[in-house]
């Protein structure tokens, strides 16, 4: 689903993010995510021999081993038409059913908006 609503600053914030994040370091996705204080995560995609996650799913990741308790949004920005869904489910788990997913185009333009479901 296409959303033409004005996006809230702090979802900006976390597009800009994941952006950056995505361009800075060359990877096919960035994500940021952004827990119940207000603190935020941004990562890339991790792509080793031994090792494979999504750039949001090390977000999550980032998150939690941060001593996260909740997630209030996630952003993903990718060339891919839709956020997967363990993506979703790694949000879920840490956020509930209702976080909302940004997914975002490689230019920044907001795409959809999803629920981690």
């Amino acid at each position: 689903m296409s959303d033409s609503s004005p996006l809230d600053p702090e979802d900006h914030k976390l597009i800009t993010l994941a952006r950056a994040t995505r361009a800075r370091n060359g990877v096919p996705e960035g994500a940021a995510v952004r827990d119940e204080t207000g603190r935020t995560y941004v990562a890339g995609t991790v792509a080793l021999d031994s090792l494979s996650l999504s750039a949001l799913r090390t977000a999550v990741a980032m998150a939690v081993a941060s001593g996260a308790e909740s997630l209030e949004a996630a952003a993903v920005v990718s060339s891919a038409e839709s956020a997967a869904d363990a993506d979703r489910a790694a949000v879920r788990d840490l956020g509930g059913p209702d976080t909302p997913v940004l997914l975002a185009g490689p230019d920044g333009t907001l795409r959809s908006t999803l629920t981690a479901g």
